[in-house]
């Protein structure tokens, strides 16, 4: 398994929700030599800035369009965690040029940076969304994950190895319904897409802890799935605001009604462990190729959040909403 002790490690869009708990708990359980955040935005910087105290820790302004920029901040550079993005669905379809500049050539620039800079290993954040896609934005990060997979074989003699991460709705997060339902709730009306809608359910904490379990465990090409459980929409509404009743507004565009990670027809190139699901290149980039030894999923095998053998009950969901300080069950004071 790959060691980070002593590793220095990148993260891009290190300023987003999930980039701001990897850098808490790289450095709080991790022995890095040092951390270095990249993003954009100069006052979420300064913000973060005063909210973490460590020698280690260090701030690029910067964009994954630059590629000199990225060029610059890739020396000395170990590890690279691929988080920056434009992810909003409804941004991406009126701003299609952006997404594709940022998600796309974007991940052209990290891949060949990375080569170039001599980094020994690349993950990149997926979604749900770029399995099957039907938004723009989910065929952004298809494409992304395409690049980043295939970016294995472009390396040449160098140590270089790149995977990919994919995983569903990260509660609590920007753009997420928990924060929207919250926002909603004092009209005493929810309202609800569909009321068969299911979604996979992960906490930034267990995103976070995966891919940095994948970064030690990856061997160049894969794209991580983790086994989480789902949930259905009516329950979440339930547990978050039992007072209040639902409306059914219909589907958005680009919305599916449950999410997918392991589409079928990539069954075939997939095995499973006991707690992901590893989708495997075509070609491998390793003299010795790993999980040889390991049945491929079935074919008509789909992971899906409405197949799912794992599923949050109500009182499941109170629990963690309440754990994680959204309340839930009881009316918010006036």
């Amino acid at each position: 398994m790959y060691s980070l002790q002593g590793k220095s490690l990148l993260i891009t869009g290190g300023t987003g929700s999930f980039g701001k708990l990897l850098v808490h708990t790289a450095l709080t359980r991790l022995d890095l030599k040092k951390v270095v955040v990249l993003s954009r935005d100069e006052l979420k910087q300064y913000e973060m800035q005063q909210r973490f105290d460590s020698p280690k820790l260090r701030y690029f302004i910067g964009d994954v369009r630059d590629r000199d920029r990225l060029h610059r901040a890739l020396d000395g550079i170990d590890v690279v965690v691929h988080a920056a993005a434009l992810k909003q669905v409804p941004t991406a379809e009126y701003n299609p040029f952006e997404a594709v500049k940022t998600n796309i050539f974007g991940a052209e620039n990290i891949i060949n940076e990375a080569i170039d800079q001599g980094v020994e290993r690349v993950l990149a954040l997926s979604t749900d969304k770029a399995a099957n896609p039907i938004n723009l934005y989910g065929a952004t990060k298809l494409c992304s994950d395409k690049l980043f997979v295939a970016g294995n074989a472009y390396v040449g003699r160098r140590a270089t190895r790149m995977s990919v991460v994919r995983y569903g709705n990260v509660v609590g997060s920007r753009g997420s319904v928990i924060p929207f339902f919250l926002s909603r709730r004092k009209t005493g009306v929810l309202p609800i897409t569909d009321k068969r809608m299911t979604r996979f359910w992960i906490t930034l904490q267990q995103g976070v802890d995966f891919v940095i379990d994948c970064v030690q465990r990856m061997h160049g090409g894969e794209i991580f799935v983790p086994k989480i459980p789902s949930m259905n929409i009516m329950d979440l509404a339930l547990a978050l605001a039992p007072e209040c009743r639902t409306e059914i507004v219909g589907i958005r565009p680009g919305e599916k009604l449950h999410e997918v990670m392991v589409p079928e027809d990539d069954a075939r190139n997939t095995v499973e462990l006991p707690d992901r699901y590893v989708i495997l290149p075509q070609f491998s980039w390793v003299e010795d190729p790993p999980y040889s030894d390991l049945p491929r999923c079935p074919d008509g095998f789909r992971y899906g959040s409405d197949t799912n053998d794992q599923w949050l009950r109500r009182e499941e969901l109170t629990a963690i909403i309440k754990e994680l300080g959204y309340g839930g069950g009881t009316p918010e004071p006036a």
